[in-house]
């Protein structure tokens, strides 16, 4: 009967459990910037979305999200990445006494939040990170492969082959879960090649852009060196339009000035000389020491516009006064040779 009795019991706790709602995960952080798509342990993630202790978050080729915890501690999740937020416990004085993720893959900033930094914990399939109050990049490869760069503070990583100090900003180190791994040492552009992925801290390289103050952290000289980005397509170019020929500006004509209207000189009345032939003195020459030259006159042979002959008669009369006022003048001086003539006699 007890034997009964004892299944009966326990059977009646059974169905009791299961009947009774199981504590929902607590909420550690949220969503602050979600681009293309990334999900967590119920879905896709949007801003605003609170992520949760145990809960594993995943981001596309494209994907990117950016996340606050309670203590203000900043992670942001980049392409292809794959992280689980392992242990979470939160005191009452706004900070935490363990934060602990384990990043499966892809690439990764953290910025520590207002907890002691003995309290961060970062495990990779390489070895840990130590923070130290502390701003860094770590990307983790397919194989395992591990790179961390430091952007502010501190940092320590540890695996099978020893512990690396980090203590100036853009010294890197490179480890792989065999236990190899280099010496720290400043991040320059071959960092890509070591790690067999051009893709690889797209934080630094300019390929990834972050929002808010964590975005402002990078650099370290990989900007240089950016891949193109595979995920979308460059749009075109803006072509240019071309610049409008402009013709030079046109000179005002200046007014052409008026010319005073010449008076028409007379063709007839006055001969073409300046001064009329019996004003010049006659007694200077003797007249037939040179011959008489016709006087020029504008009228004579002159034809009209209409091509007729001009006004002949008029230069004949002006010629036959010309004429008459030859013989006085020869007369004159005969006279005078008379005069003298018989004065000598």
């Amino acid at each position: 009967m007890w034997g009964w009795r004892s299944v009966s019991v326990a059977t009646l706790c059974i169905a009791l459990s299961s009947a009774w709602p199981a504590p929902a995960a607590e909420p550690v952080g949220q969503a602050v910037v979600i681009k293309t798509q990334v999900t967590g342990q119920s879905g896709p993630i949007e801003v605003d979305t609170s992520v949760h202790r145990n809960e594993r978050i995943k981001t596309s080729q494209s994907g990117l999200g950016q996340f606050v915890f309670r203590d203000g501690t900043k992670l942001a999740v980049g392409w292809g990445s794959s992280v689980v937020i392992d242990k979470y416990v939160f005191d009452d004085s706004q900070s935490v006494k363990k934060l602990t993720i384990r990043a499966a893959k892809g690439t990764f900033r953290w910025v520590s939040g207002s907890s002691n930094s003995s309290a961060y914990q970062i495990l990779t399939p390489a070895g840990t990170i130590g923070v130290r109050g502390t701003a860094f990049d770590f990307y983790v490869g397919p194989d395992g492969t591990t790179a961390v760069v430091l952007l502010n503070g501190a940092a320590r990583f540890c695996g099978p082959g020893g512990c690396r100090q980090l203590q100036q900003r853009c010294d890197c180190v490179v480890a792989k879960p065999n236990g190899d791994m280099s010496a720290a040492r400043r991040v320059d552009p071959s960092i890509l090649a070591t790690l067999g992925n051009q893709r690889a801290l797209p934080f630094l390289s300019g390929n990834q852009r972050l929002a808010g103050g964590i975005g402002m952290l990078g650099g370290c000289n990989m900007a240089s060196v950016a891949p193109e980005r595979k995920d979308r397509t460059r749009p075109p170019p803006a072509v240019a339009p071309a610049p409008q020929r402009q013709d030079p500006p046109q000179r005002q004509a200046e007014p052409q000035k008026e010319r005073p209207n010449k008076p028409d000189k007379p063709h007839h009345d006055k001969p073409h000389h300046d001064k009329p032939h019996h004003d010049r003195p006659h007694h200077d020459k003797p007249h037939h020491d040179k011959p008489d030259r016709p006087d020029k006159h504008d009228g004579h042979g002159r034809h009209d516009d209409d091509g007729k002959p001009g006004n002949h008669g008029l230069d004949h009369r002006g010629h036959e006064r010309h004429h008459d006022r030859d013989r006085d003048h020869n007369n004159d001086r005969n006279h005078d040779r008379g005069h003298n003539f018989n004065r000598g006699r």
